[in-house]
C-alpha cells in the first residue's frame, strides 16, 4: 500500500470504522486507490464499540493497518455518557480539514452525525457487508436510511429525534455540485444512483498479503448473527446447523463476532462442532488457512467475499437458504426477500437445496447444486 501514511499531521483522507470488516475494506480501498493514483495521506479513526469480540478483532486489524503505514486513531467512542461529545469534539478539526472522508457504515448514527460536520468534497463508502446493497437501493429511491432487518417497523422516539441528522447525512451521500460519492464494494450492485461511482473490491490486498492457504478435507461452517438480530428462531437455527454438519461432515463452526456465548455453547453441545471465535475477519482467516475444501454458509456477506478472497484455490463456498419457517414473528417483512436476494446474487457459489422441515424442525439438507 503506497504512499506510506504514517505520521501525517493533516490527513487528506479520514476514514471512520466501527467493525473489523470495515477496516479490512478500508485497507482494500487504499490498496486499490494507490494502484490507480495518489491515495493521499490516510488516517483511520476507530470508533470503538463495547463488544469484546469486536474490539479484539479491531485491535488486530488496527495493527495490520499500522504495519501498512496507515495512521490509526483509536477512539473510546462509547466509553460513557460523555464519550460521544468528547469524540466528536476532538474530531471536528480533522473532519473540517479532510479532503476525503471514507465511511464503513452509512446507517450508523455516529457516522451520520460526523457527516454533518465534514466539508469534504469526496465521500467514499466501503462495504459493511450486505447492508451496502440496501444502502444503494435506499439512496436511489430517496428513502430514509434504515437497516434491512428493521425496515417495516414504526420509527421509535430516538428515530424521530435523529431524523434531521439522518436526512442531512443522506443528502451528503448524494452526489451534487462539486461533491463526489464513490462506493467501493464486493457486493453485486448492478446499477448505482446517478452520479455515484462504483469501484469493485476484488480483495487484491488480502490475496497479495496472505496465502495461499493449506486446504483440508471435510467442511467448515460459517455462523451468522441472524438469531441475535431477531430475524431467525434460535431452535430452528440450531437444528439447521446440526443438519448441515451431519450431511456435509463439517467439523468446525466459525462464529460471527456478534453471536452470544450461550448460543455458541448450545451449538457445541448439540452439534458436536468445534466452535472457533476468529481473531480476524473470516476472509483473512480463510486466506491464511488451514481451511476446509468446502465452506458452508447461510445468506451473509461471506458468500460474496470468500470466493474473491479465495480466488485461485480449490475451496468451494456453498450457501443454504433461510427457510421462511425459521423466521421469528418479529422479523421485518423485508427479511425473506432480502436474504433470498443475498443468496441469489452470489457468484461462484454452490446452492444447497432447502432444509427439509417438519413439525420438529429441519431434518436434512440436500446436496450442492451449481448456483
Amino acid at each position: 500500500m503506497s504512499p506510506r501514511a504514517a505520521g501525517a499531521t493533516a490527513p487528506s483522507t479520514l476514514a471512520f470504522v466501527e467493525s473489523p470488516v470495515q477496516l479490512l475494506n478500508v485497507l482494500e480501498w487504499a490498496h486499490a486507490a494507490a494502484a490507480t493514483g495518489p491515495a493521499g495521506g490516510l488516517t483511520v479513526v476507530v470508533l470503538s464499540p463495547n463488544d469484546p469480540m469486536t474490539r479484539g478483532q479491531l485491535r488486530r486489524m488496527a495493527q495490520l493497518a499500522r504495519d501498512e503505514g496507515v495512521e490509526v486513531r483509536w477512539e473510546e467512542a462509547r466509553g460513557g455518557a460523555s464519550a460521544p461529545f468528547q469524540t466528536i469534539g476532538g474530531l471536528a478539526g480533522a473532519l473540517r480539514k479532510a479532503d476525503r472522508v471514507v465511511i464503513g457504515d452509512p446507517f450508523s448514527r455516529y457516522v451520520q452525525l460526523l457527516l454533518t460536520i465534514t466539508r469534504a468534497r469526496s465521500l467514499v463508502v466501503v462495504d459493511d457487508g450486505t447492508a451496502t446493497m440496501e444502502f444503494i437501493s435506499q439512496l436511489a429511491r430517496g428513502e430514509r436510511l434504515v437497516r434491512w432487518h428493521r425496515k417495516g417497523g414504526r420509527p421509535g422516539p430516538r428515530d424521530l429525534v435523529f431524523a434531521p441528522v439522518s436526512a442531512s447525512a443522506r443528502r451528503r451521500l448524494t452526489p451534487g455540485g462539486a461533491r463526489t460519492v464513490e462506493v467501493f464494494s464486493s457486493m453485486p450492485i448492478d446499477q448505482a444512483p446517478p452520479g455515484v461511482t462504483l469501484t469493485v473490491n476484488a480483495f487484491a490486498w488480502t490475496r497479495e498479503r496472505f496465502g495461499p492457504p493449506r486446504i483440508t478435507r471435510g467442511a467448515d461452517l460459517v455462523g451468522t448473527s441472524l438469531v441475535e438480530t431477531g430475524v431467525v428462531d434460535l431452535d430452528r437455527y440450531v437444528e439447521a446447523v446440526r443438519a448441515l454438519s451431519l450431511t456435509h461432515g463439517a467439523t468446525r463452526y466459525f462464529a460471527h463476532r456478534r453471536e452470544s456465548s450461550d448460543k455458541l455453547h448450545r451449538l457445541a453441545v448439540e452439534t458436536g462442532l468445534q466452535v472457533v471465535r476468529p481473531d480476524l475477519p473470516l476472509e483473512l482467516i480463510a486466506r491464511r488457512g488451514p481451511i476446509s475444501r468446502t465452506i458452508l454458509s447461510f445468506p451473509s456477506t461471506v458468500v460474496h467475499t470468500l470466493p474473491l478472497a479465495l480466488a485461485g484455490t480449490d475451496v468451494k463456498v456453498a450457501v443454504c437458504d433461510i427457510d421462511p419457517a425459521w423466521l421469528t414473528q418479529n422479523a421485518s417483512p423485508r427479511a425473506q426477500g432480502f436474504l433470498s436476494g443475498v443468496t441469489g446474487t452470489a457468484r461462484d457459489v454452490h446452492r444447497l437445496t432447502s432444509v427439509i422441515t417438519s413439525a420438529g424442525g429441519p431434518r436434512g439438507v440436500g446436496s450442492p447444486a451449481p448456483g
